[in-house]
């Protein structure tokens, strides 16, 4: 007997043409039953063309078929009918950026985990393992990459009227920090964050990126909806730290990409453990709550940062410990997360 679980993972071979994200991820994937040797599967999109609607049915009666056991597939591809309202999915309004492979969010479900800090060190590990990197600072109200990546210029504008990203440690970046003067508040409403947010993908020339990690404000608010209404996400990244306090918000997160159809890359634990000048290992906050939260919710855990007095200072003075220390024990930690989120990645 062939159960759902088993055609889900089937058609999470099958990609929507044109972006990295599978059918399942996105959501649109809307029945599915199974008898006796037969599978039925109802496929819903908001839009699309023949070739696409065609494309889609025949990759997934295709994996279908390959599980033992299944004798008939029948898949059935619906379009909206003509003048009804588009089905609400994740391809309803994003659109892909030109240029950008894949896009990647940082998220935390509270603040004071590090996730700015994975953020700086994941985008320069992936830099110097080969990769073209950007980083997006979503961050409206409290922007923090300008400081922890040591630029602080304005951007310039080119002849298309876009942003051209600072660069540093071969790191594109953009951040509303670049365009404040001093310590100026950012203080809005809901759709001009939106707005921003927009403006920083499709108004920034970000040229080609095999990786963008976009680091977001904590919690479940405005900045994290309007990225997935902007663009199509290829996975989210949640840091937390081990103690159930954070643990308890990262369940949040985790729901928040479930809800909008981001896939969940993986967990890291940040401030893992803290070793002694005398070589003593302390785990100050805990110890193991990011696997063990990992292993509950059956999401990768992608690895585990000590807490190190060089992070801190790195971050401060404008050098991420995978640039000033990379062969050191955080930097190899941040650089281990980096290939176990790549591999992730397609």
């Amino acid at each position: 007997m062939v159960n759902e679980t088993e055609i889900k993972t089937a058609l999470q071979t099958v990609k929507y043409p044109g972006y990295s994200r599978d059918i399942v991820s996105f959501g649109l994937v809307k029945n599915i039953s199974s008898a006796q040797g037969s599978v039925t599967v109802q496929i819903q999109l908001s839009s699309g063309t023949p070739e696409i609607v065609q494309q889609i049915k025949a990759e997934s009666e295709q994996a279908i078929r390959a599980i033992p056991g299944v004798q008939r597939v029948f898949v059935q591809v619906n379009l909206p009918a003509a003048g009804s309202a588009p089905a609400a999915n994740p391809l309803t309004n994003p659109s892909r950026v030109s240029g950008l492979k894949r896009i990647v969010a940082i998220a935390s479900g509270k603040g004071g985990v590090g996730k700015s800090t994975t953020s700086v060190n994941l985008a320069c590990a992936l830099s110097l393992l080969g990769s073209r990197v950007g980083l997006l600072d979503c961050d409206i109200y409290g922007p923090s990459i300008p400081l922890m990546m040591g630029i602080r210029h304005k951007p310039t504008v080119n002849e298309k009227e876009q942003l051209v990203p600072l660069e540093n440690h071969g790191v594109k970046l953009m951040s509303m920090g670049f365009l404040l003067d001093g310590d100026s508040p950012v203080i809005w409403r809901g759709p001009m964050i939106m707005k921003t947010i927009q403006q920083f993908f499709f108004s920034v020339a970000w040229g080609e990126l095999d990786y963008l990690l976009v680091d977001l404000p904590p919690g479940t608010g405005d900045a994290q909806l309007s990225l997935c209404q902007t663009v199509p996400l290829d996975g989210g990244v949640v840091v937390t730290t081990p103690q159930e306090a954070s643990l308890g918000v990262v369940r949040k997160g985790i729901g928040m990409f479930q809800k909008l159809n981001v896939p969940i890359l993986g967990i890291v634990e940040n401030m893992s453990y803290f070793t002694t000048p005398a070589g003593e290992r302390l785990e100050i906050f805990g110890h193991g709550g990011g696997r063990d939260e990992a292993d509950r919710q059956g999401v990768p855990f992608l690895g585990e940062i000590p807490l190190i007095t060089d992070v801190r200072v790195g971050g401060d003075r404008g050098e991420p410990i995978t640039i000033s220390a990379p062969n050191g024990i955080a930097g190899q930690a941040f650089t281990q997360v980096a290939i176990a989120l790549r591999e992730r990645l397609p």
